[in-house]
């Protein structure tokens, strides 16, 4: 059950209007095609402008795993990672672009029906609901190998946000708790089994500005997760999950030395729910200049302490050790 969202809307848009807010559940669809706000821009902008993407992060004692992929309307790319907790090193990083449609695409439905895929040259990544029920996710790239399975039967509920941009645009987002893991990866020689690992999948769909950045903190564990962003949609995906509720959350702040990103963390939000110190065990970064096209960021790997309420007054709950990751990230797309 959720604390206090209402169930999604029937449409993303109505009247021209997009429907704004926090609901708890899934929409079937993220269509933008009667925002009035896009109309008034024309094809060729909402066409430059609509971004969708799929997000995959697997986290083990041993292991955690990140991908995306991503479709920028005029380009497709997508990423796959591999970092080792015992080792505190990223094993593999491999990226790649393409064309829409030639290359990879992302489908308009979040998460039930969804597909999004990528392939180049050897390489593969796929993430698919299937009849099952499950979110089936598989990547064959860069010395990855992962198949593992995401399920959502008997999970807690999905955060949808719905929210305005810069400029007159919205964005839309669908963020999972906490999701059992079946599966397995194999990757530098070594096989890791995922049975009691935790996944979660971020589902985003918008028509955002050329120039946007955020900060971003995830992580899930049994019982406790939460989901934050500060920059470009505000508070609108701010969520804790607890004991199978979903609970709204304020405004994000993010305390770090983004020239040492590998210091420790301090990631709070202003209603008192959550106040916690992330400790980095390492990180994937990267910096990508293509004069069209850029990307700067860098996201840490590692865990969580503090304390998260599920209500102003309420008993704090202790957190310790919650595997996820922060990211620090400015993209002109």
């Amino acid at each position: 059950m959720s604390a206090s969202l209402p169930l999604p809307p029937t449409d993303l848009v109505r009247n021209g209007r997009a429907q704004d807010g926090r609901y708890a559940g899934l929409m079937s669809r993220l269509d933008w095609s009667g925002l009035q706000t896009a109309q008034a821009k024309g094809r060729l902008w909402q066409r430059l402008h609509h971004k969708r993407w799929q997000y995959v992060g697997i986290g083990s004692q041993d292991v955690f795993v990140g991908l995306a992929i991503v479709s920028l309307g005029w380009c497709q790319t997508a990423f796959a990672y591999v970092f080792d907790r015992r080792r505190r090193q990223v094993l593999v990083d491999w990226s790649a672009d393409g064309l829409p449609g030639l290359n990879g695409a992302v489908s308009d439905a979040p998460v039930v029906g969804s597909h999004a895929w990528f392939k180049s040259l050897g390489s593969s990544l796929s993430i698919r609901h299937e009849p099952d029920g499950g979110l089936h996710v598989k990547v064959q790239a860069g010395g990855i190998y992962l198949q593992a399975s995401l399920a959502l039967d008997g999970a807690p509920p999905f955060l949808l946000a719905v929210g305005p941009i810069a400029h007159g645009a919205s964005h839309a987002t669908q963020k999972s708790p906490g999701l059992a893991v079946k599966g397995w990866l194999e990757v530098a020689g070594q096989r890791h089994e995922l049975d009691n690992a935790v996944g979660c999948l971020d589902s985003s769909n918008g028509l955002l500005a050329r120039d946007t950045s955020w900060r971003w903190a995830c992580a899930h564990g049994q019982g406790v997760g939460f989901n934050l962003q500060d920059g470009y949609f505000g508070d609108c995906e701010n969520a804790l999950w607890l004991d199978g509720a979903l609970i709204p959350l304020g405004r994000a702040v993010f305390d770090f030395d983004p020239h040492q990103p590998l210091k420790p963390w301090r990631v709070c939000t202003d209603d008192g729910l959550l106040d916690l110190t992330f400790r980095p065990e390492g990180a994937r970064q990267a910096d990508r200049d293509l004069w069209v096209a850029a990307s700067h960021y860098v996201q840490p790997v590692g865990t969580f302490h503090g304390v998260v309420r599920a209500a102003p007054g309420a008993h704090g709950r202790q957190v310790e050790g919650l595997l996820g990751v922060t990211e620090d990230h400015r993209s002109r797309w």
